[in-house]
């Protein structure tokens, strides 16, 4: 039976390549737990063009906190960075 404590990861090749980089555990799982995670492409729009909706959407998917108070330069710059 498995630990409920430990998170299951989808992609556990792109997972250990993020924390080989540095990245954190949590970090790492969430990047490597998206559902395109491992795709490559750069045919997403950019931030900037997203509306402030899409942007929040994207924050929620991807865990990042305290996105609900951002403004979207701000859910941008968070989604970026994160």
């Amino acid at each position: 039976m498995p630990n409920k404590n430990i998170p299951q990861v989808k992609n556990e090749k792109q997972y250990e390549a993020l924390r080989e980089k540095g990245y954190s555990k949590q970090k790492s799982a969430r990047i490597a737990n998206t559902k395109d995670s491992g795709r490559k492409g750069g045919h997403a729009e950019k931030y900037d063009e997203r509306s402030k909706k899409e942007l929040y959407d994207k924050a929620k998917q991807v865990g990042i906190t305290g996105r609900s108070k951002m403004s979207k330069s701000e859910l941008a710059h968070a989604l970026r960075n994160n």
